[in-house]
């Protein structure tokens, strides 16, 4: 029975609901296919803050070039942050390099909280590694799953979590995929919802409106320090050198702050990607 400890027939009803529409829809993804934690680990990096379409592509070609923790772990950090270029963010490439050395030494916690102790793993990411690897009954809750839950009125994610191992996982990601494409930050489709009938907020969801100050125009990516950062790591690790086409005003900061966080370092008077093995 899938009923939590708390809720019985009506919690019990709804998860069953949910799992069975999740079983028809499901989004055929490439890291829903395996339990190998590396793997789910991988993903889960990628897909913070990266749309999946953008992310399934790289994923794959990422497992080709380092299909396990050892592997990566050993690669040459420049080469870690050229594969990563074009996704975005790219300090999450060489905090995923720390957690992999981490793990190549002394092996891969089995569980949340010790998965909480790799670098740059936070309590999301740490529970579904733990959930869709070693099938802890642990809510991987994100912001797709916690949208979810409270539209719902039935507390925290947690609360609605079965108690079965494997059921736990599928609900897990049955959870986020309700969230990714039924029941959106900026619009629910209600109609099509298999919690509907369950749900405090049905037809009646309140989307938040986008609040801008008429007095400050919307920045352009293009004028952001991110995108200053994300070119200098992407022309040095297509080896043509710093760009010289962005005002000193802008590249000596993000230069500055790329060296502070260990995405580049200066030899023989250049800028380059990292060049050792992390140890």
């Amino acid at each position: 029975m899938l009923a939590t400890r708390r809720g019985g027939q009506s919690t019990a009803a709804l998860q069953r609901a949910v799992l069975d529409w999740y079983g028809a829809v499901a989004r055929d993804l490439p890291w829903r296919r395996t339990t190998d934690p590396y793997a789910i680990l991988v993903s889960e990096v990628m897909l913070q803050q990266t749309q999946v379409a953008r992310v399934v592509e790289r994923y794959e070609r990422w497992l080709i070039r380092w299909p396990d923790v050892h592997e990566l772990a050993a690669a040459p950090t420049a080469d870690v942050l050229a594969e990563w270029v074009g996704l975005g963010y790219n300090s999450r490439a060489l905090r995923l390099q720390r957690a992999a050395v981490v793990v190549a030494r002394d092996g891969w916690p089995r569980t949340a909280a010790g998965l909480r102790a790799l670098p740059g793993v936070g309590p999301y990411t740490a529970a579904a590694v733990a959930s869709f690897a070693f099938g802890e009954v642990v809510a991987a809750v994100d912001v797709n799953t916690a949208r979810v839950a409270g539209r719902l009125g039935r507390g925290e994610a947690a609360g609605l979590l079965p108690r079965e191992p494997g059921a736990a996982a599928t609900w897990n990601q049955a959870m986020m995929e309700l969230g990714a494409t039924v029941c959106g930050a900026r619009a629910a489709a209600c109609d099509g919802c298999p919690a509907a009938p369950w749900c405090a907020s049905r037809d009646n969801v309140v989307v938040p409106a986008r609040r801008r100050d008429p007095a400050r125009p919307p920045v352009r990516f293009e004028d952001t320090n991110r995108w200053v950062r994300g070119r200098i790591v992407a022309a040095l690790a297509a080896g043509r050198g710093v760009p010289d086409d962005v005002p000193a005003a802008r590249l000596d900061p993000a230069l500055a702050g790329l060296a502070r966080d260990g995405l580049i370092e200066e030899r023989d008077g250049a800028w380059r990607l990292p060049g050792d093995v992390l140890d």
